[in-house]
């Protein structure tokens, strides 16, 4: 006779600055790649979902974009994004670097946070780079200045104290069928992942000024039906004309090396051989364009 167990379900919202292992932490929980990693800031522009599934039950992390004041449309719809995530979960995790300086972002994000009418995980991520004496002074810098459910110290990178993570968050969430089928790991198609793969690649890749100003569409994904080949067109728009050279590289070569990275990753989730053919196109500013913004999958009406 079968135990009868309560399961939980429930949605975590996973809130920070840019840049302080928000993807990195849900990548690692889903136990897959699903939202794309660099060094640089606002890497993330959508909300992505990761599905993670155990006895316990399900939870559905929403990855969302580094919190920072926008520039332009694209950051308009980022900020957006961002902050209407956290009105729509059971459980917040706000990620924060291991500092306990406090500057304007970080109090913005805590009023945000503290807005929401649920428990509030403060996770000081990248723990591997400090000592331990100085989580301490951290926490105490940080425990007044919101009503936190729990405070834990993890390393995503490290995968340290991510199991008490869990066993917490688990706590915390109410009781509930699964919201998806319990072998997903990721709600996001994937020619949307395959876009954002190869964004991932020219973010690593190319100079500083030009991968913000990049914006990724498939134009065509295809199975082949006499061998398993997956056939895929895509374009990667820039804003300016010196850019598109840029990407494109002497000879093609930055083109062909954000091209040989991102199928690498794309084999990986498909599970099968890709031929992948890049294009560059120029569209000036689109990133303060409310057409183009909305065209490359970056749309209010959305969120």
């Amino acid at each position: 006779m079968e135990e009868n167990i309560t399961k939980k379900s429930g949605f975590v919202s996973i809130v920070g600055r840019p840049n302080v292992g928000k993807s990195t932490l849900m990548n690692l929980i889903a136990g897959q790649k699903i939202a794309i990693t660099s060094k640089k800031p606002q890497t993330t522009r959508n909300r992505i979902r990761g599905i993670y599934t155990e006895e316990r039950g399900q939870i559905v992390f929403v990855d969302t974009p580094g919190i920072i004041s926008p520039k332009n449309k694209l950051g308009e719809y980022m900020l957006s994004s961002a902050q209407r995530t956290v009105n729509d979960v059971d459980l917040i995790f706000y990620i924060i670097e291991p500092s306990e300086y406090i500057g304007k972002t970080e109090r913005h994000i805590i009023d945000v946070v503290s807005d929401a009418d649920v428990p509030v995980f403060l996770l000081i991520n990248k723990i591997d780079k400090i000592p331990n004496d100085k989580i301490l002074t951290i926490i105490d810098a940080f425990k007044n200045e919101a009503d936190f459910a729990e405070i834990i110290p993890i390393s995503a990178l490290k995968k340290k104290n991510i199991d008490d993570l869990m066993d917490s968050a688990f706590k915390y969430l109410p009781e509930g069928p699964f919201l998806f089928d319990g072998d997903m790991v990721t709600d996001q198609p994937e020619r949307a992942i395959c876009a954002e793969l190869i964004r991932e690649k020219a973010l690593r890749v190319l100079e500083e000024e030009v991968p913000h100003g990049i914006a990724v569409a498939i134009d065509s994904m295809k199975k082949r039906k006499s061998r398993p080949i997956m056939d895929i067109e895509a374009t990667i728009v820039c804003e300016k004309d010196s850019h598109k050279g840029i990407i494109i590289g002497k000879r093609g070569s930055m083109l062909k090396k954000i091209g040989t990275l991102a199928r690498e990753d794309m084999e990986d989730m498909i599970g099968m051989k890709v031929n992948l053919k890049l294009f560059v196109k120029v569209k000036k500013d689109w990133r303060d364009s409310d057409f183009l913004v909305k065209n490359f999958g970056y749309d209010k009406k959305e969120l």
